[in-house]
C-alpha cells in the first residue's frame, strides 16, 4: 500500500462536512502524515466514546485535549480530575521541545490557550462543594455507596417509599438515619407493618453502622443543601464552553463516592432535560474517568440504571465519555453504545494481557494498513489507534493516530493560583455555606415528642388505668419504645459524639 492511498482512505472518513474537532494526523510505516487529518464530528459525540490504554500512554493529554478543542467549539465539558493534575488546563500552555516537535510533525501552527474551568469538590476543601440530597440520590446509587446487600437494598427501598409516601424530605444522612430508626422499631414499625413490610432490627443496625461508616471517611458534607445545581455544568465564557472538573484527589481512598455521585450526576441530567434530538453539537459532554470503579462488585438494578442511561440521554443532547485502562472493564451491554474509540498502548505482558489485546482488536474495524496485533503493542506515548463514527453514523476506518498536544498547562495550577481561582469563582461561594432545612429529622423528632407528650398527658388523668402486658410489665410510651431500641440507642451514641467533633469534626444537624 503507497502513502498516497492511505491518505486518501482516511481523508475519506475523517473529513465531516459539519464541524469537527481536530484529534491529530495518522501514522503509516512509522511516518507521521499531517496530511492524514483525524477529526471527530461533533454530532457524533453523543453516541458516547471510550479512551482506553495502559497507564503512562497518555489517557489523561488526551482526554485534556478533547475537553480542550470541546470548550472552543462552545460545548461544555464535565470531567473528573482523578490526580488533582489537570486545573492547568485553566492556564496557557508553556512552550519546550516537545511540544515544538509534535506541532512540527504534524504541521500545526501551535497556540498556547488557556479555557474557562470552574473548579468542583466532593468535600468542599479543593473546589465549589457539589451537593446532592438523600432524596436525590435515591436508594439505588446510596445502596452501591453503603455496599448494601439485596436485603439491606430492599430495606432501603422501604424508607425511601416511605418518606416520598409521608413527604417526608430526606435531605441528608441524619434524615436517613432518624427514618431508619423511627420505622425499625417502635410506633413507626407498627405503621408500616401491613403496607410496606416489617424491618429487622438487626438489618436496620448494619444499615446504620454502614451509614455511620460513611460518615467516617469524611464525606458526610456530600449530603444536604444547598444541592448542585446541573445548569451551572451548562455555562459558556465568550462563546466558549466551561470546563467543570471534580477534583477528586482529597477522596481517593473512596473509589465508590466520587463514582457513584457522578452518575448520579448524570442520572439527574438525564431526567431532568428535555428532548432534544439530534443536534449539530451537544449540550455537554461527559467524561467518565476511571470507568471501572462503576461497575465493580455492581448489582443488577445498578447496571440497568446505566444502561437505560447510556441508551436514552444521547436524545437530551449529552455524550458521554469513558475512560478507563482495558476495553474490558466495560460491560458489553455499554460498550456497544459506544461509536468512538481511542485506544492507547495494551502492555501484553501476562497471558491474560494477549488475551485482551486480542479481545481489543475485534472491537475495532479492521484495517488493510496495519498488523492490529503488532501495531497494538508499539504505539508511543501519545499516539492511539482510533476509529470514530462518520456523519452517516457508520464506523471510520482504524487508524494510528498521532495526537495533537493540549493548547493549555499540563500540569496542575500553583497552591496560589488554585487558591485564587476559587476566591474569583461565583460559584464555589453559591455553594460554600450549607442550609438546614426543615426536613425529615425536625418532622419525626416532633411526632416523636407529641406522642411523648400525650403520653404524659394521659399519665395525669385520673381515671387512666395502668395496663400490664401479660407477664405483668407497664406498657412503654411510642417514644420510650422508639428511643430504648438497640438501633436508637446506636443513633443516640453517634450523635452525641458528632456534636463534640469526636467523630466527624462537623457539626450535625440541629435538633
Amino acid at each position: 500500500m503507497s502513502a498516497e492511498k492511505f491518505i486518501e482512505s482516511i481523508n475519506k472518513s475523517y473529513s465531516p462536512t459539519g464541524a469537527s474537532i481536530y484529534l491529530g494526523a495518522g501514522v503509516y510505516q512509522g511516518s507521521i502524515l499531517a496530511s492524514a487529518a483525524v477529526n471527530l464530528p461533533l454530532r457524533m459525540l453523543t453516541r458516547h466514546g471510550l479512551v482506553t490504554g495502559a497507564t503512562g500512554s497518555g489517557k489523561t493529554r488526551t482526554l485534556q485535549l478533547l475537553a480542550e478543542q470541546l470548550s472552543a467549539a462552545g460545548v461544555p465539558v464535565f470531567m473528573p480530575d482523578m490526580k488533582g493534575d489537570i486545573s492547568g488546563i485553566s492556564k496557557e500552555g508553556v512552550v519546550n521541545d516537545k511540544i515544538r516537535e509534535r506541532a512540527t510533525a504534524l504541521e500545526l501552527n501551535y497556540t498556547p490557550s488557556g479555557y474557562p474551568v470552574e473548579l468542583y469538590s466532593l468535600s468542599g476543601k479543593v473546589g465549589a462543594q457539589m451537593r446532592a440530597t438523600v432524596t436525590e440520590f435515591g436508594p439505588v446509587l446510596l445502596g452501591k455507596i453503603l455496599e448494601l446487600n439485596e436485603v439491606q437494598s430492599g430495606v432501603l427501598m422501604i424508607l425511601f417509599k416511605y418518606a416520598d409516601d409521608k413527604e417526608l424530605p430526606m435531605v441528608d444522612l441524619n434524615d436517613l438515619k432518624k427514618v431508619l430508626t423511627y420505622l425499625s422499631e417502635g410506633a413507626g414499625a407498627a405503621e408500616i407493618k401491613n403496607d410496606y413490610g416489617k424491618i429487622s432490627p438487626a438489618t436496620a443496625s448494619t444499615i446504620l453502622r454502614k451509614i455511620v461508616a460513611l460518615e467516617q471517611q469524611g464525606v458526610n458534607q456530600l449530603f444536604g443543601e444547598k444541592s448542585f445545581d446541573i445548569d451551572d455544568l451548562f455555562e459558556k465564557v465568550d462563546g466558549r464552553g466551561v470546563i467543570s472538573l471534580l477534583n477528586v484527589s482529597d477522596i481517593q481512598n473512596q473509589p465508590a463516592v466520587f463514582s457513584t455521585f457522578m452518575l448520579a450526576l448524570l442520572a439527574e441530567l438525564y431526567q431532568n432535560l428535555p428532548e432534544a434530538g439530534d443536534l449539530d453539537k451537544p449540550k455537554l459532554v461527559f467524561f467518565l474517568d476511571e470507568a471501572h470503579l462503576l461497575f465493580k462488585d455492581a448489582p443488577k438494578v445498578f447496571m440497568d440504571q446505566i444502561d437505560q442511561i447510556i441508551r436514552l440521554i444521547r436524545s437530551k443532547g449529552v455524550g458521554i465519555f469513558f475512560c478507563t485502562q482495558l476495553t474490558q472493564d466495560v460491560p458489553p451491554g455499554v460498550l456497544a453504545q459506544l461509536g468512538n474509540r481511542v485506544h492507547h498502548v495494551i502492555r501484553a505482558f501476562t497471558p491474560n494481557d494477549v488475551k485482551a489485546l486480542k479481545e481489543t482488536i475485534r472491537t475495532f474495524p479492521r484495517s488493510e494498513f496495519y498488523d492490529m496485533e503488532q501495531q497494538f503493542t508499539q504505539l508511543g506515548t501519545g499516539q492511539a489507534f482510533i476509529t470514530v463514527l462518520n456523519e452517516k453514523g457508520i464506523p471510520t476506518e482504524t487508524v494510528v493516530t498521532h495526537l495533537a498536544p493540549p493548547a493549555s498547562f499540563m500540569g496542575p495550577l500553583a497552591e496560589s493560583e488554585y487558591n485564587a481561582h476559587l476566591e474569583n469563582s461565583e460559584l464555589y461561594k453559591k455553594y460554600k455555606t450549607a442550609i438546614d432545612p426543615r426536613s425529615a429529622f425536625e418532622m419525626l423528632d416532633e411526632k416523636m415528642q407529641a406522642a411523648c407528650k400525650d403520653a404524659e398527658e394521659s399519665k395525669q388523668t385520673p381515671m387512666r388505668t395502668t395496663t400490664t402486658t401479660p407477664r405483668g410489665r407497664k406498657e412503654k410510651s411510642t417514644l420510650e419504645q422508639v428511643m430504648s431500641s438497640s438501633v436508637s440507642r446506636q443513633i443516640g451514641r453517634e450523635l452525641v459524639r458528632g456534636v463534640f467533633g469526636m467523630l466527624f469534626g462537623t457539626r450535625t444537624r440541629r435538633r
